[in-house]
């Protein structure tokens, strides 16, 4: 908000104490001059006489003189201090004034914070730095006096709030005229709704307190392509979260190299997977198998009573309600086919585990769409007009849990990975004994998790490896839970290592989700499987299932060597636990109430 200046008044040409001489001197004149016989006071009358006294005479002539001469020379003095004010000068002394907290704020700070490695300055427009307006001033000016909030909210109604200035935006959105999900679509430049966004939080009262950092933050938000994030892979952007990316490899898989992409944060795993690659190379290779692809699906429907809940289960079960479904559900894609239903009962509410193909695709919006028409074909085509479809999703299918239906029976990609290790590789690379490597799997990964009640987690540190080249390739991180289901076998063959990975839920896809992101579609170029297969769709995800397969059985060889060997611990401490590269400067918590920042 520009400030209004008055405009200076124009100086006077003589002093005040001048013209209080010339009004003293006139009064003296005129009493001189009046007639005597006007003063009754004889007093007065002597004093006036005096007057024509030569000596009292001088001396208010000399009176009068030293007056004019000191006035003259205080006018000169005062026109000489007195100067025009130079252009701005008083908007930019305002914003002095409104700027000293800040000022001295910034003081304290000895090193500004950057974002993507460049110092951010204070925004500006047409040269001036911003004053913000008080929150309550509905026609107060911004930015200089260019526009009042209500002109700004009348641009943004009239679809041209692209015009306006930063923070004219930021202080619409923070009055709710623009929601902050809404800034896309609203700007159209993406990045620059990222900024204002980041703005908008750093200054949200209430928040700001722990907010306030995050326009000068190191996360970066620059220089990436938001149109293939918007209304596909995030809301509500503020940047994006850059991760180390490694490759461990080359590994040799069904005939093929490769090397493995693997986005981590944790030092050793990538190093680790290495060597296990290496030595499963020496011995041959990997060899993969694919045993099912079906991605599942598991809504749940309710009944009134047990007696109709029962009519539907036994309906879904016969080859006519099998049929219905199935040509219900194929109608809506051309990549998904039903493969099976698997029906139970619990009271009056049934639940139908879709499994079928998806293509390319990991598929679960495909299945959702071709669950909601068989059911909608179930209830008005096939006499269940009674039926309530309490959820298309009911746990039963089951996406980001684990259960043992996942366990059992499968979903997504089933595989299994196999590689044999010469004993000579086994004490040379992996620093170990073949029969150490079994004895300590039936320990660990058999015993152990039995013990433990554990479903599916029969290995050493599956999800480390799915994790790592889920986040690289562009897959759903949180479906590593079902995804790293795992159990790990080692056999003494003939005094050689058989190991073998089996893994029925692999949850993956090369086409959609994360998989339109340029860097992790990069990534899926390395491996060879970016997009649709051209001939056999669904070709390019089974193959990556049998790649993420093989990286597990690298990263398993190789830590339950480690283990065996009692490499682990001196391993993370010499190449995880570095003292140089942690010294960079880092605040050591969040700062919050009561904390210093």
């Amino acid at each position: 908000m520009e400030l209004y200046v008055p405009p200076t008044r124009p100086q006077s040409t003589y002093s005040p104490g001048f013209w209080y001489a010339v009004i003293a001197a006139c009064a003296v004149v005129a009493a001189w001059r009046q007639d005597r016989w006007r003063l009754k006071s004889r007093s007065m009358e002597s004093l006036l006489m005096s007057f024509e006294d030569p000596v009292p005479n001088k001396w208010v002539i000399v009176a009068l003189a030293v007056s004019l001469v000191l006035n003259g020379y205080l006018f000169n003095v005062g026109r000489w201090s007195i100067r025009e004010p130079e252009p701005g000068r008083a908007h930019a002394h305002t914003h002095t004034q409104a700027s000293v907290s800040e000022q001295q704020h910034a003081s304290s700070h000895v090193k500004r914070p950057s974002a993507n490695g460049h110092l951010r300055v204070p925004s500006q427009t047409n040269g001036k730095p911003t004053i913000p307006a008080a929150a309550g001033d509905a026609g107060v000016k911004l930015e200089g006096g260019a526009r009042t909030r209500e002109e700004c909210e009348a641009m943004v109604k009239n679809k041209t709030a692209p015009l306006l200035t930063d923070d004219e935006l930021v202080d619409l959105s923070l009055r709710g005229k623009i929601p902050g999900y809404a800034l896309e679509k609203t700007l159209v430049d993406k990045t620059r709704a990222v900024k204002i966004r980041r703005s908008v939080i750093a200054r949200t009262p209430g928040a700001s307190e722990l907010t306030g950092g995050l326009e000068d933050s190191k996360l970066p938000y620059e220089n990436y392509d938001y149109d293939r994030v918007y209304g596909a892979c995030c809301e509500n952007v503020i940047g994006y979260m850059p991760l180390p990316v490694g490759v461990a490899g080359p590994l040799m898989i069904d005939g093929q190299s490769y090397f493995l992409p693997m986005a981590t944060t944790e030092g050793v795993l990538v190093a680790s997977a290495s060597r296990g690659c290496k030595a499963i190379n020496a011995g041959g290779g990997a060899i993969t198998v694919v045993t099912g692809d079906g991605m599942t699906r598991g809504p749940c429907i309710g009944f009134e009573t047990l007696t109709r809940a029962a009519a539907a289960k036994v309906w879904l079960d016969s080859p006519r309600g099998q049929k219905v479904m199935r040509d219900a559900f194929d109608s809506t894609s051309r990549f998904a086919r039903l493969q099976t239903l698997k029906t139970s009962i619990a009271g009056t509410y049934v639940y139908v585990r879709f499994k079928t193909t998806t293509g390319d695709a990991m598929g679960m919006n495909m299945i959702s769409k071709g669950v909601e028409k068989a059911l909608s074909v179930m209830s008005k085509e096939a006499g269940f007009e009674d039926m309530a479809i309490i959820s298309v999703s009911g746990n039963f299918c089951t996406d980001k849990k684990p259960a043992a239906i996942n366990w059992i029976d499968g979903r997504g990609k089933s595989v299994v990975a196999e590689a044999i290790i010469p004993a000579e590789v086994v004490r040379s690379v992996l620093k170990s004994e073949v029969n150490a490597l079994v004895e300590l799997n039936i320990a660990k990964n058999f015993i152990g998790s039995a013990m433990a009640g554990s479903i599916g987690g029969f290995n050493a540190h599956a999800a480390n490896m799915v994790t790592a080249i889920f986040l690289a390739t562009g897959q759903d991180p949180a479906q590593n839970v079902e995804s790293s289901n795992c159990i790990t076998v080692m056999k003494n063959l003939n005094g050689n290592l058989q190991i073998s990975v089996s893994m029925p839920c692999i949850e993956v896809g090369t086409i959609g989700g994360g998989t339109f992101l340029e860097p992790q579609a990069a990534m899926l170029d390395l491996l060879g499987v970016r997009g649709p297969h051209p001939t056999n769709p669904g070709d390019n995800a089974r193959r990556l299932a049998r790649i993420v397969a093989a990286g597990v059985l690298a990263g398993e060889l190789s830590l339950c060597s480690a283990l065996a060997a009692g490499h682990l611990v001196q391993a993370h401490m010499a190449h995880n636990r570095s003292a140089v590269p942690s010294a960079a400067p880092s605040r050591a918590q969040s700062p919050g109430p009561g904390k210093p920042h």
